[in-house]
């Protein structure tokens, strides 16, 4: 709001007397409180200019003003926002530092493991390689991925040209020297041949089976005679003896006579045959075998299947105890109820006896002698 000052007012002039003889006098003081009158006036309205200027010259400097408070509480609130800014990249920054220095410590580190001399690395590095192959070969069941580690490793250590390395290349030489002396059986094989074992059981003859009781009835007859009565002649001696009669009354009487003779002679051999058939004697070795019941039969060859199959497990899991306890078992029940005169009988006990004796030779030894001399020149470095 802008102040309008007042302009000063002409101040009255007192009358002066013009004495009528001094006309022209007084119009020279006329003319000079006129002159006077408007310099006054002239003065006052420049001094109101003059203020007029000043007032709005005052009213742009205080919009002037104004604008710069604005702007400088806009900036003020920029350099708030760039503070806040400033603050989060600093964060940002200490944040990211942070992470420089873990990563230039893992650097360091790493710098420090590829620093090692090449012979401490390549110690670890054929140790790496023996257990691997060592795995290797104890899921295969082979002894190749053992040979070939060892080889490669001898080579590399004959590459090196250290002398410190020689006590490992002669654990590598021993080690070499007895996996190539151990003979490991084929676990495949095995396997076919415990399978055909268990197709055996179907067939084996007990000895609870007619036919076999038969067999060894009439193989015991065979071995021995028929006892003779006391006072009377044998089978033999009997048919000599109706023989000679015969002879001697065919020379005598008819020819009707000789067919009745033949006649009773087949008469008395069939009554002889008759009367063997009704009592059998037979040799028992195992009690135990003739109380099974035909129908528990399938039961016991299924049982002696499952054993067959429990040790076949045993063979490719490489337990080796096991395998052969199961096989034990199953080849005392084999000679406890089936037929012992049987070929089938002594293929199968042939097979598992085999078997019995192959299955300790798949465990594959351990190249310990290497790794302990690796281990020790580890530890000594």
């Amino acid at each position: 709001m802008t102040d309008t000052l007042p302009v000063p007012a002409t101040p009255a002039l007192p009358p002066v007397a013009t004495p009528p003889d001094r006309p022209a006098a007084a119009r020279w003081i006329a003319i000079a409180v006129a002159i006077v009158a408007v310099a006054g006036a002239w003065l006052g309205w420049s001094a109101q200019q003059r203020l007029q200027q000043l007032e709005s010259e005052l009213v742009k400097r205080q919009e002037q003003s104004q604008d710069q408070a604005k702007e400088a509480h806009l900036l003020a609130k920029q350099a708030q926002d760039n503070a806040r800014d400033a603050v989060a990249k600093a964060a940002l920054l200490e944040t990211r530092l942070a992470e420089v220095a873990l990563q230039r410590g893992q650097l360091d580190d790493l710098v420090k493991s590829l620093s090692r001399s090449r012979d401490d690395t390549l110690l670890i590095d054929v140790e790496g390689n023996l257990r691997v192959a060592v795995q290797q070969a104890t899921l295969t069941g082979s002894a190749e991925p053992l040979v070939a580690a060892l080889q490669t490793a001898d080579d590399r250590l004959n590459r090196a040209q250290q002398p410190r390395l020689a006590n490992v290349r002669r654990a590598i030489a021993k080690d070499l020297d007895r996996l190539k002396a151990t003979r490991v059986a084929d676990l495949s094989l095995l396997a076919v041949r415990m399978d055909d074992a268990v197709r055996l059981v179907d067939d084996l003859p007990l000895l609870i089976d007619p036919a076999t009781r038969q067999a060894e009835a009439s193989a015991q007859a065979a071995s021995t005679p028929a006892p003779r009565p006391a006072g009377k002649p044998g089978k033999a001696g009997k048919q000599a003896h109706v023989a000679s009669q015969a002879a001697s009354v065919a020379e005598d009487e008819p020819a009707w006579s000789s067919r009745v003779i033949d006649w009773s002679q087949k008469a008395g051999q069939t009554v002889w045959q008759e009367a063997r058939s009704l009592v059998r004697l037979t040799r028992i070795n195992q009690p135990e075998a003739m109380l099974i019941a035909p129908e528990q039969a399938f039961f016991l060859r299924e049982n002696l299947k499952l054993r067959l199959l429990n040790a076949r497990l045993g063979l490719l899991s490489r337990q080796t105890a096991t395998a052969n306890a199961d096989i034990q078992s199953a080849q005392a029940a084999v000679k406890r109820y089936f037929d012992p005169q049987s070929r089938k009988t002594q293929a199968l006990q042939s097979l598992l006896t085999d078997i019995a004796t192959q299955s300790p030779q798949t465990q594959l030894p351990r190249p310990d002698d290497t790794l302990a001399a690796l281990a020790t020149l580890s530890a000594g470095r």
